[in-house]
């Protein structure tokens, strides 16, 4: 069982556009209203490819009870956390050629008995998880150092966590050695402060947070492929060119996959591509099933082209 935390969830409306016109009356060639936020994205993938996850989040309003509802249709067990304000709604707008324009709200302030309540449901939960999966931006209310206390909890527990946030409250939680931080491309260069150029950059970057505490970095790069660091050694995944319809989520699944694959080594990282490549060639935010990965499409080496710019054609 994988059990995940969102503490900002979202329900995400993506409407595809023919064309996207300013001040325009646009009418939508299609439209989902999905369950959002990066935690719960992990929980989505992992009961499309068939596993049980447990789900906790923040639900207030309408709007909560309409992601808890949406929730449980996947095949995800709901630990709900009761909040006075709305659960936040998400828009994206994808144009024919991929691009997509995102709308994303605040979010509800949570409070600090609901903020340690989502704490609480996280240890009453977790008995039988093999991993917590912790992600997402903080609402308001928590402090940074709230997810740093999750992996703290998580680890006085006996458990595992992996972590995917950025920005004050990734750094403040290195230091509790989160076993899994996976940034993107822009979030690590923000976590060592200054630009990454190759990927070479990237690995020193990685080495720099593991050197920090993380015990093992799950790197995004885009369409430049994924870098893992761990106690096993480094490792650079890619995936053929595929025509994407939307990377929304993409990232997640690539968590997902890597998490339900053993979270170690080039295999969990094999997983990991795999997943996120399924994800790009799916609407809105859906998550890829089994049907969906073609395993053929994904390479891992120990070679790493530390040379290759980032951003650029492969």
């Amino acid at each position: 069982m994988i059990l995940t935390l969102t503490p900002n969830p979202s329900l995400d409306r993506t409407y595809e556009l023919p064309d996207l016109e300013r001040g325009a009356v646009l009418r939508s060639a299609g439209d989902r209203v999905d369950p959002g936020g990066k935690g719960v994205n992990v929980s989505r993938a992992v009961a499309a490819a068939g596993g049980r996850t447990v789900a906790v989040v923040p639900l207030g309003g309408p709007e909560g009870a309409l992601l808890a509802r949406l929730l449980e249709e996947h095949g995800i067990e709901v630990a709900g956390v009761p909040v006075a304000e709305s659960t936040r709604v998400n828009v994206t707008l994808v144009e024919p050629d991929g691009t997509l324009t995102k709308v994303n709200a605040a979010g509800p302030q949570i409070e600090r008995a609901a903020a340690e309540a989502m704490l609480e449901a996280v240890r009453a939960r977790s008995a039988d998880a093999e991993w917590i999966a912790c992600c997402g931006s903080l609402p308001r209310g928590p402090g940074p150092e709230w997810y740093a206390e999750v992996v703290d909890r998580t680890h006085r527990g006996g458990g595992r966590i992996a972590l995917d946030t950025s920005g004050a409250a990734l750094t403040a939680a290195l230091g509790k050695r989160p076993d899994v931080v996976k940034p993107n491309a822009a979030e690590l260069s923000e976590a060592v402060g200054r630009p990454l150029a190759t990927v070479g950059d990237a690995v020193k970057a990685a080495e720099e947070l593991r050197g920090r505490g993380a015990r093992a970095v799950l790197a995004s790069l885009g369409a430049d492929g994924q870098l893992l660091l761990d106690e096993t050694g480094t490792y650079f995944g890619t995936a053929a060119q595929v025509v994407a319809r939307s990377d929304v989520g993409a990232g997640d699944a690539s968590l997902a996959g890597f998490l339900a694959a053993g979270g170690q080594g080039p295999a969990a990282l094999a997983a990991a591509v795999a997943n996120g490549t399924a994800a790009v060639q799916l609407p809105g935010s859906a998550m890829p099933g089994p049907a969906d990965l073609d395993p053929a499409l994904v390479t891992t080496t120990t070679d790493i082209p530390v040379d290759r710019a980032l951003g650029q054609p492969t």
